[in-house]
């Protein structure tokens, strides 16, 4: 994949957050099935371009319907007669076992921030019910990691949010017939440039080895219904 299309599917900290590429793509084969795929909170809609690529239909959704540079991103790779836009609550889906796939990027946190832990339960539920028998979700979601992330997070990013613990993992992926994943990620965060995310990131491929896995800072997984 070109650094341009991976830029544009992942975002931020991109050494980091690309590794849920590598994991799904050497869990789930998705290439060329034709597959019934839905993003949620998708934003720029780079999931929904990753999976289109891998020529999948996509339905690309966000509570407040995708930005219009999803569709934008989207057109660039002419990837737009395959993906769908709606506004979705991921709390709310209104489809019963339809979708092959889904998927979604750093959605939990937010969705159940404030202390509401029973959203993240909700929201799984809601996946699971959208999905085929047999359907994956592919997810990529923000660990409370370690005590440094947290005062960092406190002080200047989202101090609102209800980061994902690895101990509530099997308790809120209860409905899922069965889980895998890893974990990614420690200093590619700090970064104030994606330049500088970068740079770290490429040091978190070394050290996220020699560290305790309860302070990486990304939950990558594939969970079957």
């Amino acid at each position: 994949m070109i650094p341009e299309q991976l830029k544009e599917i992942i975002d931020w900290d991109i050494v980091n957050w690309a590794k849920a590429l590598d994991y799904w793509e050497e869990n789930v084969d998705i290439k060329d099935k034709d597959y019934h795929c839905l993003e949620l909170g998708a934003a720029n809609g780079g999931l929904s371009l990753w999976l289109s690529l891998h020529n999948n239909k996509v339905l690309c959704t966000d509570l407040m319907e995708p930005k219009e540079s999803a569709r934008n991103i989207h057109k660039k790779y002419d990837c737009n007669a395959n993906i769908e836009y709606a506004a979705m609550d991921a709390m709310n889906i209104p489809y019963e076992s339809y979708f092959d796939i889904v998927a979604f990027k750093s959605i939990l946190g937010g969705i159940s921030q404030k202390g509401c832990n029973e959203n993240k339960l909700k929201t799984l539920n809601e996946i699971h019910k959208a999905l085929k028998p047999s359907g994956r979700l592919l997810f990529a979601e923000n660990l409370e990691a370690s005590l440094l992330h947290k005062v960092l997070r406190k002080r200047f990013g989202t101090p609102d949010w209800n980061y994902v613990k690895l101990d509530e993992i099997d308790y809120i992926f209860q409905s899922f017939k069965s889980i895998s994943f890893t974990t990614a990620g420690f200093l590619g965060c700090l970064g104030r440039t994606e330049g500088q995310r970068n740079f770290l990131g490429r040091i978190d491929g070394h050290l996220e080895k020699l560290i305790p896995q309860k302070m990486h800072y990304i939950l990558i997984g594939v969970a079957e219904k």
